[in-house]
């Protein structure tokens, strides 16, 4: 039996790609990858087939990735961007016969603009950081962009006329800056019955360029309980990854974000038990899937980087 997952902007889920194959030959299948990119040039082409495709933004996208879809035969569609997320759901409605485990376009549509994404919390009851207006605000303020990830283009502003000086202020979220604050992800898998069936919490310990380079798992109940009420409260399915603050002047966790979709520090709660891939595998086959709870704590994942190398 095979089963192909198509990856849409997996370009470095090498070690991802890697689990998913292994949790297929543990339930007799061969998994192959296919990898959705800009260029052919990306290190997922260590482990399986990459194809160029479409820009997020192009009106024609998922119509491409339905010709994907259909030319090998894929079974699983796995965004692994946040442009990548929309199109997803959207595929998810419009292409049928093949496995989305994102959430429902409703959601996915909102939560990547930081301001609706504020509001879809507040609205929520979700303690978050206090945000700021422009002509409202209090210092220390630390200012992202509305729309982007991978930590860029955040800065911490200290002075209110500094911060006026900044270009296109209506583009960015002004939040409270929390000093000393320690960020906190959750790995969630929840079924498409609505079942939340792991929530892995662990510490960002090291992050370079948006990216978690040392984690480690930790069982935290008022994070996990958190998780649980966003992940009901927004009917949120598939793969979700939430962002937490801890701010220790004031003891109070809060929620910073909410990717609907697979983080890449996810490797380090399915080594310390958690068996989100199998959950994936086996949830497009149809089958049964039990929660699990009993994955281990203090679980340390340490990042290197691996070279990709190309011969024209």
């Amino acid at each position: 039996m095979k089963t192909t997952i198509l990856m849409l902007g997996g370009s470095r889920r090498v070690s991802l790609a890697d689990l998913f194959k292994e949790s297929g030959r543990r339930s007799g299948v061969e998994v192959e990858i296919i990898a959705y990119e800009l260029t052919k040039h990306v290190p997922i082409a260590l482990a399986g087939k990459v194809l160029e495709g479409r820009k997020w933004s192009d009106p024609d996208v998922v119509e491409d990735i339905a010709r994907v879809v259909k030319e090998y035969n894929v079974d699983i569609i796995l965004p692994f961007v946040n442009g990548a997320v929309e199109i997803a759901s959207r595929c998810k409605d419009e292409i049928p016969g093949v496995f989305v485990p994102v959430s429902d376009f409703s959601i996915t549509s909102r939560i990547f603009d930081k301001v609706e994404a504020a509001k879809v919390f507040k609205d929520n009851g979700f303690p978050i950081p206090i945000t700021y207006s422009i002509i409202n605000n209090e210092m220390p303020a630390i200012v992202k962009p509305r729309k982007g990830g991978s930590s860029r283009g955040i800065s911490i502003f200290y002075d209110v006329e500094d911060l006026m000086h900044l270009e296109n202020l209506d583009s960015y979220i002004i939040q409270e800056y929390i000093e000393n604050a320690r960020e906190y992800t959750v790995d969630c898998y929840i079924d498409s019955k609505g079942r939340i069936l792991t929530t892995v919490a662990r510490e960002r310990i090291e992050v370079m360029g948006g990216e978690v380079n040392r984690t480690k798992t930790c069982r935290i109940e008022r994070i996990i309980e958190m998780s649980r009420e966003v992940i009901s409260k927004l009917k949120l399915t598939g793969c979700v990854t939430l962002q937490f603050l801890h701010d220790p002047k004031k003891d109070r966790y809060l929620l910073m974000e909410l990717n609907p979709r697979l983080g890449g520090g996810v490797i380090c709660s399915i080594f310390a038990g958690a068996p989100i891939t199998d959950y994936i595998l086996a949830e497009a086959q149809g089958k049964e899937l039990e929660a699990c709870d009993d994955w281990k704590s203090d679980v340390l994942m340490a990042r290197y980087l691996k070279e990709a190398i190309f011969y024209e």
